[in-house]
């Protein structure tokens, strides 16, 4: 235990009485974060203890609750609402403040059980409110609620809309413990906290409204009125019910309230029965899916992934596309670890491809039959937004191909350059005929990792923000994870969390791909765990994690033909590219490449049907 408790609370107004007086206790270090990233931290072991939102808890699985201490509501909450100018069965469309995921799958949940299915999207809190017009409503969460209370026409107060579902109070937050980081007598110093800051709700609800404005008397109600901070035998079965109906509903893990460590009790679930759950469709939390990665039985990996691939894809029929990865440029300026290709600018190697030359190879993926050209490169600042555009353009009426093109790191390099937002980046982009973005640079989506292995690079959350932009456009991308450089395996799997989380919320990534750094003399990083398998083990824990991920791919180009083929029987459903040139992965010395009708061959020869494919898993003809 450590003697020093590293905890985080939350800003909001609600949340206050719970870590007040924590403030000047010598036993914590206290910070204060948006659930969102309190949740974050706590997974990535920043934080020993945090008041989280009860749906985060479910998907980091195996936390210690804390006795007694929540933040919750029986009836009308008043904070957490959907709100709308006209009735919630009228409307389209609904902003999500993603503040908070327990609110969002509560949302979900109680939308559901209305039968009505408007089009979500994820905003920041003032713009998710901003939104809010005709047929367009919002979820809004915390103290942006409350300063909204009486703006709109119609208001669904979520926690009342529970109880009036399952008679059932709801928890929204609690305190959390990461294992053996909290002794019961150190959770009495939360105990405390709470009794000191009821005691103050008074002087908090005047100092809100001396900030904000709002009504002092209002304030003081919603702390001693709507708010229940107590977690007893009900609020305990209304967590339990939250955490079964949105397990049911595929939003949730399977969760259960503990107040032991979960390491150690008689409860945990064994292996076999987190394999049976997953190769039935179940969600797995993070701590489900690092146990099977640390300790699962290779072969038994391999079959759970393999039922998920056959009840995802009946049919028996792997895909493969016919395109061409180009390389465009290798000057860049973020310097990474790991990467044998680029070259800084001024380099004498440095290089931006002509027209003529792009054109030699494009036009080798139409004589080919290819449909598709993958086009990434480094961060050059001597290519501007408008030689993109003439490049997109130029591609598009000269060849007509698919443009599966730029990394999310390459589309913030140009709004940087540019001076403009992401999204109009994209707007310009696909104006000039982008297609999809690729998963590429997203290595793994730890900033620990990241700040280790390419420092320059953007951050975990800045790389998710770029495709979730993308993806609320209307494009497609696929999702990556290059593993086996300073990454624990923990670190792996809260990659493929994150890349779940956002898939929930817009359904755009098309397929995942994962592969080990592949290390080359010269580059500035020694490899860490790698080898075949590795690589298999971590495909079929990909697999089972990503359960709303509808493809996932063999990575033959970094592990070769043969390993791709046993990768079919390790869940994934589709062969990748045929490659014409590769020159990233190839820096490292590797070099495999085969054409189409080796693929084919390969898939035939693995028990498969062959078919190809465009980049949004559309069948482009009969398999065979």
């Amino acid at each position: 235990m450590s003697e020093t408790l590293r905890t985080l609370g939350v800003a909001y107004l609600n949340a206050r009485p719970l870590w007040e007086s924590l403030k000047d206790d010598p036993r914590v270090s206290l910070g204060l974060a948006a659930p969102s990233e309190l949740a974050r931290a706590l997974a990535e072991s920043e934080a020993d203890v945090g008041l989280l939102p009860v749906a985060a808890a479910a998907t980091i699985g195996e936390l210690r609750l804390l006795r007694n201490m929540a933040i919750g509501a029986r009836g009308k909450v008043r904070s957490v609402a959907i709100v709308s100018e006209r009735p919630i069965h009228e409307l389209t469309s609904i902003a999500l403040d993603l503040s908070s995921r327990t609110s969002v799958v509560l949302a979900r949940l109680l939308l559901a059980r209305r039968k009505l299915t408007p089009h979500l999207f994820g905003k920041a809190p003032e713009e998710a409110i901003a939104s809010v017009k005709d047929r367009t409503g919002a979820l809004v969460i915390g103290d942006a609620a409350l300063d909204v209370e009486d703006r709109f026409a119609h208001r669904l107060d979520l926690a009342e809309d529970w109880l009036a579902w399952t008679g059932l109070p709801f928890v929204f937050a609690a305190w959390f413990a990461r294992p053996d980081t909290v002794s019961a007598e150190q959770e009495d110093i939360f105990r405390v906290a709470k009794q000191k800051g009821l005691a103050r709700a008074s002087a908090i609800a005047s100092e809100h409204a001396a900030r904000s404005g709002l009504d002092e008397a209002s304030l003081y109600a919603y702390l001693t009125e709507s708010i229940r901070y107590d977690l007893g035998d009900e609020e305990l079965l209304g967590l339990e019910r939250f955490w079964l109906e949105a397990s049911r509903a595929g939003l949730l893990p399977a969760a259960a309230a503990r107040f032991d460590e979960p390491k150690k009790s008689p409860l945990r679930p064994s292996l076999d029965a987190i394999l049976s759950r997953a190769s039935e469709g179940e969600r797995l939390s993070a701590s489900e899916g690092a146990r099977l990665l640390r300790e699962g039985s290779f072969f038994e990996l391999g079959l759970a992934a393999d039922a998920v691939r056959r009840r995802k894809h009946p049919e028996g029929v792997v895909t493969y596309i016919v395109d061409r990865n180009v390389n465009y440029t290798n000057v860049c300026t973020t310097s990474c670890r790991f990467c044998a290709f680029y070259r800084p600018v001024g380099h004498p190697e440095g290089y931006v491809l002509s027209r003529e030359v792009l054109g030699q190879k494009l036009q080798e993926v139409k004589d080919a039959g290819g449909v598709q050209i993958l086009l990434q490169g480094g961060l050059n600042p001597d290519l501007r937004i408008e030689w993109y555009e003439d490049l997109f353009r130029w591609m598009k009426r000269e060849y007509g191909l698919g443009l599966h093109a730029l990394s999310p790191e390459e589309i913030l390099h140009l709004s940087r350059l540019e001076g403009l937002s992401v999204e109009r980046v994209l707007e310009r982009l696909h104006a000039a005929g982008l297609d999809s973005v690729p998963g590429g640079g997203a290595e793994i989506l730890v900033d620990r990792v990241r700040r280790k292995i390419a420092k320059a690079k953007c951050t975990s959350a800045e790389w998710l923000g770029v495709m979730r932009t993308a993806h609320h456009m209307g494009l497609r991308s696929s999702a990556t994870m290059m593993y086996g450089t300073v990454d624990t395996l923990e670190e792996r799997v809260q990659h493929l969390v994150k890349i779940r989380d956002l898939q929930d919320e817009t359904g755009g990534f098309t397929a995942f791909f994962c592969w080990d750094y592949q290390f080359e003399k010269g580059t500035h990083l020694q490899p860490g765990e790698n080898g075949t398998h590795l690589y298999l083990r971590t495909q079929a824990v990909a697999r089972l994690m990503l359960d709303n991920v509808a493809h996932v791919g063999a990575s033959w180009v970094t592990q070769g033909p043969a390993v791709g083929q046993v990768a079919l029987r390790f869940g994934a459903d589709d062969f990748g590219s045929v490659m014409f040139e590769e020159n990233v992965v190839s820096s490292a010395g590797t070099t495999f490449g085969i054409d189409a009708s080796k693929i084919e061959h390969r898939i035939r020869d693995a028990g498969f049907r062959a078919v190809r494919r465009n980049v949004r898993y559309d069948w482009l003809g009969d398999p065979a």
